[in-house]
């Protein structure tokens, strides 16, 4: 397919414009396509479109299908299967469109309906959090971009990729959920990992907890997308028993609700730097010793630990 420039770029509908759906939109106008109408139903969606959208017609999700060449599903993921389904059986999708939708989970299945009256389908999932504002546009670039499509998708979909200053990841269908679930854990936990930091700092009485973050962080983000368990450090790479103690002691007085992602983590770490050999396991035991206590069944609920049963 040749690169689309504004003569030749295709009539876009977007239904869903919310965060994504209307900075998409608004990325493939300004790569030369003709953004026609979007379905929004709340009011931050309807704002958005005003915003981002000007030259969109605000319209109910049959009509934008069938205005579009290239018709954007950007719902929610549990929500997608039933507007494929009634936009497919009402006869708004047709032969020759380009269906895509932005999922990380589903990949072409949940797609079967439109394909099924001749649609082509793709999906095409940007590897990025969005605000929902202009300030995304640029984010936009070198983003990956989580793509499965059939073969003769396959230059439509890599183009439009193109198009959004973005970059190709081809995953299987069968991979799809375990594509997002590396990226949701990776995202989504990180941002209460770093929210759980802040509380505890606030609670030792830092007055810019954001601000005493943000190098610290910024340093063990990098290090860790360059050399993964490599760039470990701290008590439990050290096996400091006696910093860990006090760490939970003072978690559980002042930031319980923190104290089982803690314990998670420590877990975790603990049996990564066992594995790479930095830590001894006598010492790691006594360290999981010290976790274990600290969400033992009377820490948690206040009520006495089961008696162990006899074999």
């Amino acid at each position: 397919m040749p690169h689309l420039t504004r003569e030749t770029g295709l009539r876009v509908g977007v239904i869903g414009a919310g965060r994504v759906g209307a900075v998409l939109a608004a990325a493939l106008e300004a790569a030369g396509h003709h953004v026609v109408a979007a379905a929004g139903e709340s009011d931050a969606s309807r704002t958005r479109i005003a915003d981002l959208l000007p030259g969109a017609t605000p319209a109910k999700p049959t009509d934008v299908a069938r205005a579009s060449d290239l018709l954007l599903l950007t719902v929610p993921d549990d929500m997608l299967p039933n507007v494929v389904r009634v936009l497919s059986d009402s006869g708004a999708v047709r032969e020759g469109q380009y269906v895509v939708h932005t999922s990380g989970l589903h990949g072409l299945r949940v797609l079967e309906p439109a394909a099924r009256v001749g649609a082509r389908v793709v999906a095409m999932h940007p590897a990025m959090t969005f605000t929902g504002t202009a300030l995304d546009l640029d984010r936009l670039h070198g983003c990956v971009f989580g793509l499965t499509a059939g073969d003769a998708e396959h230059e439509i979909a890599e183009q439009l990729v193109a198009d959004l200053g973005g970059r190709p990841m081809w995953v299987p269908e069968e991979m799809r959920t375990l594509y997002h679930s590396g990226l949701a854990h990776g995202a989504n936990h990180l941002v209460t990992l770093v929210s759980q930091a802040m509380e505890l700092l606030a609670a030792a009485g830092a007055d810019d907890p954001a601000g005493t973050l943000r190098p610290l962080l910024t340093a063990a983000l990098d290090n860790a997308l360059e050399q993964g368990d490599s760039a470990l450090t701290g008590p439990m790479v050290r096996g400091d028993v006696n910093t860990v103690r006090a760490h939970l002691a003072e978690i559980a007085a002042n930031a319980p609700h923190t104290l089982p992602s803690y314990v998670a983590m420590a877990r975790d770490t603990l049996d990564r730097v066992v594995t790479d050999g930095r830590l001894l396991p006598i010492r790691a035991a006594a360290m999981r010793r010290v976790l274990d206590a600290a969400v033992a069944p009377e820490r948690v609920t206040g009520q006495p630990a089961p008696a162990p049963r006899r074999r």
